[in-house]
């Protein structure tokens, strides 16, 4: 059994800590002492409290550990993903940060540290597909769309966020970049919706949003890519109206002598209103479309994703979808069956078949499940 720190204890390093600790000795470590008390009393995981914000903190924290796994909010990710390389762990990431983690990439491979990145549902698991489908066809096009929701909609915004806010925040502040016709470009996020038909779910709204992140950079040879989130009908014009209104700028102003980044407060106001109950059914959807050129024929292959809130676990759908697939990672690395040094993004591991097959068969026996169809 290997010993593993999961730094960061909110719903989605929740799940991660709860799956891994069937088979390993897990700890589970952050500052919110209220979620480390459910994961102690409730399963056999270990807990520290601490401040991930303090580095040197991290670097103490992490060097009893064989594996380190990452879930804390996208602002910290690149520091904490630095702090463990440096200090010669293996370490997966699901944080959605700004800056570009391969950056990393020669510290990790001179320490000999195997560091997988962007290990999410989404970013995560289309890199994935992209990297093992490149290795089989000449891919001419790739795009994706995916968005978790409420079962419930509750007015005015009809979302509810198993992330911290300042993250989804950061989805829709963050200019999109996409290909076509073979040169990359930006557009603004949130900019061309357009409304989508989906099986159990119904009508969404897709809209862009920067996912394709490493894509760009692994696969540039793809001559068209883009992604988009998904949200119920109407949900991006409340938030289109709060970001030309300032609410999501991060220069400060000053209140009453105080001085406050309007993004700071807008999130301390949104965590209520967008917090998900931990009983609050939920479900994600994604569709991954693949297009391109196999053994001379045009060939489509779609992958579909519908995944609930586990009524068993009472576990959230957007946790079990991102969890276990940051889980999926890790198992790789702790089971031998991945080792290379350096950082790798999800797409670098789905081009080795037998860790793409690893990865979507542990997937499948949580009873989370992507549908394929070939055209």
């Amino acid at each position: 059994m290997s010993k593993i720190v999961v730094l960061g204890a909110g719903m989605v390093g929740k799940a991660i800590a709860i799956d891994l600790s069937h088979n390993h000795h897990v700890t589970s470590a952050d500052i919110d002492e209220k979620s480390l008390k459910f994961l102690k009393e409730n399963y056999n995981i270990e807990t520290i409290p601490i401040n991930l914000m303090e580095e040197e903190k991290i670097t103490r924290l992490v060097s009893g550990f064989d594996l380190v796994i990452s879930a804390v909010p996208g602002f910290m990710g690149y520091d904490v993903v630095r702090t463990v390389i440096e200090a010669g762990k293996n370490i997966v990431d699901i944080s959605f940060m700004p800056e570009d983690y391969m950056d990393l990439n020669a510290m990790a491979a001179s320490k000999g540290v195997t560091a997988i990145t962007d290990c999410g549902v989404a970013p995560g698991m289309p890199n994935l597909i992209a990297g093992y489908l490149n290795e089989l066809m000449e891919i001419e096009s790739l795009e994706y769309v995916v968005g978790g929701l409420p079962k419930v909609k509750i007015y005015p915004f009809n979302y509810k966020a198993p992330f911290s806010p300042v993250d989804v925040i950061e989805e829709y502040t963050r200019p999109a970049r996409f290909v076509e016709m073979g040169q990359q470009m930006t557009k603004p996020a949130m900019s061309e919706p357009e409304l989508l038909h989906f099986d159990h779910v119904g009508t969404l709204e897709a809209f862009f949003t920067d996912g394709l992140r490493s894509l760009l950079k692994n696969l540039p040879h793809i001559p068209n890519m883009k992604e988009k989130t998904l949200r119920y009908p109407g949900h991006i014009h409340l938030i289109q109206a709060l970001k030309t209104a300032g609410f999501f700028d991060k220069d400060p102003i000053t209140i009453n002598n105080t001085a406050i980044r309007p993004i700071d407060f807008t999130s301390k106001i949104l965590i209520n209103d967008w917090k998900q109950d931990p009983h609050e059914h939920d479900f994600t959807v994604m569709r991954i479309t693949v297009k391109g050129q196999m053994d001379g024929h045009s060939k489509t292959i779609v992958y579909d994703l519908y995944d609930e809130f586990d009524e068993k676990a009472k576990m959230a759908s957007m946790a079990r979808t991102t969890g276990f697939t940051a889980t999926a990672h890790a198992e790789l690395i702790l089971q031998g069956r991945f080792s290379g040094k350096g950082v790798f993004p999800p797409e670098l591991i789905g081009m080795d078949a037998d860790s793409f097959d690893f990865i979507m068969d542990y997937l499948e026996e949580r009873n989370v499940i992507y549908q394929t169809l070939e055209m």
